[in-house]
């Protein structure tokens, strides 16, 4: 069984607030959303189907009943919380779309948008662009009859009206296991939806039978939002009080951004999303005080000297990473020992020698 989440670690997670949701106060997040519906119910004469759902969802519908092979990357524990042997946190809001298909099966209607909306959980690398806890929307049409590439290339582009008019878009192949003929737009240059035909094996799996067709679209609130207001920081979307419209945002003056280089020994196989999801689990909620992990090198550590080894406190079969921390209050100037101190909790969460070793530090 996969290592799972503590009582502690699962009640820190399912604490953080889902800005898709009304019920926990206003956010633009929500008028990203229903502009979206919008759109597509107004493209569309069909019933529009809400399909709010819990965040610990069965690994069947986060995963099997999507299609995921037993042996996929992304069930790896590295990118996934689990709660127990059959449950966890949903790591996509696509998590929500079987059941969302065994409700249509059990009361059908021959035309429905499915809508489901809400925060996932992610382990991602740490930067101006992702978060741990982003936010998600899947639509899916489905309805009795035939839904084909075009009018897939309608609802792509109905949407991109509505969300970020103007934008330039790409729109390339992209494979997934709950669609056919999928695609990644990405809009100004940033990924901000996956879309395809519903596969024929997804809606099978939940009692609709060859009858049915659809169309399956999943994006990222988030992003959408950060294009529509010109957000440069995703951790805005949570600290700033300007995020209740979608007026465009109004920079205030920012903090210095304080730099601190650590070189630490971590296992090979490593990755940047490895050590965005240490930090944020050991820094709580001063995560948000750091603005990037990036990686500038590596090496392996069978590579260096032996007194370099001992120096890092390094095994030969792990690798150094040199590795620059950016750290910027959003509200306040911090000062030099509460960077220090954050960098030193930093780098215990994401040195893996034997014993520790001082940081390699460079203030900025």
């Amino acid at each position: 069984m996969p290592q799972s989440l503590t009582p502690e670690q699962l009640s820190r997670d399912l604490a953080v607030r889902d800005l898709t949701d009304p019920a926990e106060g206003p956010h633009a997040v929500q008028l990203v959303l229903e502009r979206a519906v919008t759109a597509l119910s107004t493209l569309w004469d069909c019933e529009v189907r809400w399909c709010r759902g819990p965040r610990v969802v069965t690994i069947e519908d986060n995963y099997d009943n999507l299609g995921y092979a037993g042996a996929d990357v992304t069930r790896d524990a590295r990118y996934t919380r689990y709660v127990d042997e059959h449950r966890m946190l949903r790591s996509h809001s696509s998590a929500l779309v079987p059941a969302a298909l065994r409700e249509l099966a059990a009361h059908p209607v021959d035309d429905v948008l499915l809508v489901c909306p809400g925060i996932v959980y992610r382990r991602d690398s740490v930067d101006r662009l992702h978060t741990g806890t982003p936010h998600q929307l899947d639509l899916w049409r489905l309805r009795r009859g035939t839904l084909t590439e075009p009018d897939l290339a309608a609802m792509i582009t109905a949407l991109l009206e509505a969300l970020v008019p103007g934008a330039s878009d790409l729109r390339s192949p992209r494979a997934h296991p709950y669609t056919t003929s999928g695609l990644q737009v990405d809009a100004n240059g940033i990924e901000i939806l996956e879309c395809g035909l519903a596969h024929p094996a997804v809606l099978a799996r939940a009692g609709l039978d060859g009858s049915w067709s659809g169309l399956a679209m999943g994006m990222g609130l988030d992003r959408i939002l950060m294009l529509l207001k010109e957000i440069p920081d995703i951790r805005l979307l949570r600290t700033d009080g300007q995020m209740t419209d979608l007026a465009p945002y109004r920079p205030v003056s920012p903090m210095p951004a304080i730099r601190r280089d650590v070189s630490i020994a971590v296992d090979a196989g490593d990755l940047a999303e490895d050590l965005g999801d240490r930090v944020r689990t050991a820094l709580g909620d001063d995560a948000d005080c750091v603005e990037s992990v990036e990686i500038l090198s590596e090496t392996p550590c069978s590579a260096l000297p032996p007194q370099a080894l001992d120096r890092l406190g390094a095994r030969p079969e792990q690798k150094n990473m040199l590795v620059k921390i950016v750290l910027r209050h959003l509200e306040r100037t911090l000062s030099d020992p509460e960077a220090n101190s954050l960098r030193d909790r930093v780098y215990a969460a994401l040195h893996q020698g034997p014993r520790e070793h001082p940081c390699r530090s460079k203030p900025n």
